[in-house]
């Protein structure tokens, strides 16, 4: 079943005028920033895009929709926290610096949010918050921001692969698998790998490169 504009308009009734989809894209990777994707949608294109959860396309139809999806969106922004950041301060809190930066370069104040997942790291960044658990299928705002977000990271992870061949970026994006865990127990960890990760207790030899302790928050 394609998403809907259904939560949008709830919130909308509820006095919201302006409501946006949140999604956020490398959470699980052991390499790389974390983005998160801002999307606000038409109220009234009925004919719209074809837009699906972006974890349900493959990454060349994510690629062909990229261009029409952010086109057609009202606003829309990507907000990033870096490697170094996400070892600084933690899950948390780098997915609340990179809403933070998502939200300063769209455009527009939201009023309200739909964020994917159970985990609210919008909060108080935007005053009225709805958590709904798999709502980049279900929620056009939240899909369309799950694909801006996702191809944004994409093509950033393969530009970074050029620099970083041993750990096949490319294709991997950061995230774990067999191909990944075999070049970090050959070749340890590149600059960009989130040092304070469990991976590097687990796949990474190297005395010389000890996984990181990680500070104390700073939000």
């Amino acid at each position: 079943m394609a998403p809907t504009r259904e939560v949008e308009q709830r919130l909308r009734a509820e006095g919201h005028d302006v409501v946006v989809g949140i999604d956020e894209v490398g959470k699980g990777a052991w390499a790389g920033p974390l983005a998160v994707g801002i999307a606000m949608v038409p109220l009234d294109d009925l004919d719209g895009v074809p837009i699906r959860d972006s974890k349900t396309l493959t990454e060349k139809s994510r690629e062909r929709m990229f261009d029409a999806v952010r086109d057609w969106c009202t606003a829309w922004s990507v907000g990033m926290a870096s490697h170094e950041e996400c070892d600084a301060l933690g899950m948390a809190d780098a997915q609340r610096l990179a809403t933070r930066r998502a939200l300063e370069n769209l455009g527009v104040r939201p009023a309200a949010a739909v964020v994917d997942g159970s985990w609210d790291f919008v909060t108080p960044q935007v005053k009225r918050v709805q958590m709904m658990v798999k709502a980049d299928s279900a929620c056009l705002s939240v899909a369309a921001a799950s694909i801006i977000a996702k191809v944004t990271r994409d093509r950033l992870m393969r530009d970074l692969a050029a620099d970083y061949p041993a750990w096949k970026f490319d294709t991997n994006k950061g995230y774990p698998c067999q191909w990944h865990r075999a070049s970090l127990m050959a070749y340890g960890p590149s600059s960009i790998h989130r040092r304070s990760w469990a991976f590097m207790d687990n796949y990474v030899p190297w005395p010389g490169t000890p996984r990181l302790e990680r500070s104390p928050s700073l939000f």
